[in-house]
């Protein structure tokens, strides 16, 4: 079996294109992958043809040699996007290798370790507030609405889900979220406004969850850590399941876990295991958040491995379309320490078109995939309907 050919797509995403990868084989075998963040699509969709050097006309099924030839190929480009694009080749070959072998990807790696994975409701109220329309979705104009998103969610049997904070309109429009961090000013200060919209909507939210649901904050780019800080000890009523924080120095990290009551989750902007080693050397994290889709399955699954070693759980950070969530469940039944892992019910209307299976999800559980590969396949039709600009 050879590689005759290494494609990417570009498909209309919520916020930014989807990535995908497409390896075509001599044989008839078509490996699919979704990679990568396409806020740099085009970047990646450039790396992705200038490693297919690497693999064109190789056996697809050696995937541990092909992707440590990308690897040593590139290191002075070392990191970021460049190993988002060796993420998207090495996810398509594994779905190669395993169809090959008429076998579900975990199986190739000893599982599966579980039946179903429990997920949380992400993002939610947060894709509601701004982007109604385009998620089909009622918008978000007050806080109540905001709630009623939690009832929907206990409703349909999840019992747990992760939020950011919401900013209401000037005008009374529909609600945004916070922005701070990403799109400037990014001084990052926690600031009494955002104390008390914070604060405001994780007491509403608790109330309206009960005592029994778990829920988690994202505010990944959002402060420093002194902010971090103030806020964990304005939301200590709430009980958090976890407070979501990216953050780029291990020690400022292990400051904020250390002086809030509950746990701290972090690292789904690290790529590769020895990017996590400084954070769980100074054990700066609860819970390690990874992203199969930006460092590939091996990486992850080392990173997973690595994280078992230092008595830590994983949770997948999975927002995009269900070809990550199948490549995630694939990573939850090939090892034994997982929290509970990222699924959006509420995405763009399109993305059921896009597989050829959509994920089987009940009681905030979706069931782990049997079918070889990933155990989806990419609609083609669908993503040249659905293609982005890039």
């Amino acid at each position: 079996m050879k590689v005759v050919s290494i494609e990417t797509a570009a498909v209309e995403g919520l916020q930014s294109p989807w990535m995908f990868c497409i390896v075509r084989t001599d044989d008839g075998i078509t490996g699919y992958s979704e990679f990568g963040d396409g806020a740099v699509g085009r970047g990646l969709a450039g790396l992705v043809q200038d490693l297919s050097v690497y693999v064109l006309g190789k056996d697809p099924r050696a995937v541990e040699k092909i992707y440590m030839d990308m690897f040593r190929g590139t290191q002075s480009a070392y990191g970021g996007a460049t190993w988002q694009a060796m993420a998207g080749i090495e996810l398509a070959l594994w779905d190669v290798k395993a169809k090959a072998l008429g076998v579900p990807v975990y199986e190739l790696f000893g599982g599966p370790t579980r039946t179903e994975q429990r997920v949380y409701w992400s993002h939610l109220a947060t894709y509601q507030a701004g982007s109604s329309a385009k998620v089909g979705s009622e918008p978000i104009r007050s806080l109540d609405d905001a709630c009623k998103v939690v009832e929907q969610a206990k409703a349909a049997g999840y019992d747990a889900f992760k939020t950011n904070i919401l900013v209401p309109s000037d005008d009374g429009g529909e609600w945004g979220t916070i922005s701070q961090g990403r799109s400037g000013p990014h001084d990052q200060p926690m600031t009494r406004e955002w104390l008390n919209l914070a604060t405001a909507q994780l007491t509403a939210f608790r109330e309206a969850a009960g005592p029994d649901m778990d829920i988690c904050l994202d505010v990944n780019v959002n402060f420093k850590a002194a902010g971090h800080i103030r806020l964990g000890h304005a939301l200590e009523d709430v009980d958090l399941f976890w407070m979501e924080i990216d953050n780029l120095d291990a020690p400022s990290l292990r400051m904020v876990k250390d002086a809030v009551r509950f746990p701290i989750c972090s690292g789904e902007q690290k790529l590769g295991p020895f990017n996590y080693l400084p954070y769980f050397e100074a054990r700066a994290m609860d819970v390690v958040k990874m992203d199969v889709q930006w460092q590939g399955f091996t990486p992850a699954r080392n990173a997973a491995k690595m994280a078992e070693v230092f008595d830590m759980n994983i949770a997948p950070h999975n927002y995009n379309g269900h070809l990550s969530t199948f490549q995630s469940m694939n990573l939850c039944a090939s090892v034994n320490n997982v929290l509970i892992s990222e699924s959006d019910p509420v995405q763009v209307t399109w993305r059921d078109e896009l597989v050829t299976h959509v994920p089987e999800i009940d009681n905030g559980r979706v069931k782990i995939p049997t079918r070889p590969g990933w155990g989806t396949d990419l609609n083609e039709d669908a993503l040249k309907k659905h293609a982005a600009s890039i």
